[in-house]
């Protein structure tokens, strides 16, 4: 899967406006929970859906009910539709 041109990137961004760019080749989103079960249980489920997509994103839990997800395809050194797709999917789960 090849790499996505700034062009691309700034289109897919406009349509997950909740995720923003982080150096030029990964975007990211934060989370804040309830509480640190919430947070795990939403780890898993992002899990889940990594496993599906056999994408997997930099998952950081922090604080107590803090999750920061970031996506990248590391194997082509940017950002790919694969990472939008992700990305999207994760949105439609997320609280």
């Amino acid at each position: 899967m090849a790499s996505l041109s700034d062009a691309d990137i700034e289109q897919r961004l406009a349509s997950t406006p909740r995720w923003r760019l982080s150096g030029d080749a990964a975007i990211e989103r934060e989370w804040k929970l309830a509480n640190f079960k919430e947070a795990i249980e939403f780890v898993n489920e992002v899990g889940k859906l990594a496993e599906e997509a056999n994408h997997h994103p930099d998952i950081r839990l922090h604080g107590w009910n803090k999750v920061a997800l970031t996506l990248s395809t590391h194997s082509e050194g940017g950002l790919t539709e694969a990472d939008f797709k992700l990305a999207a999917r994760i949105d439609a789960l997320a609280p």
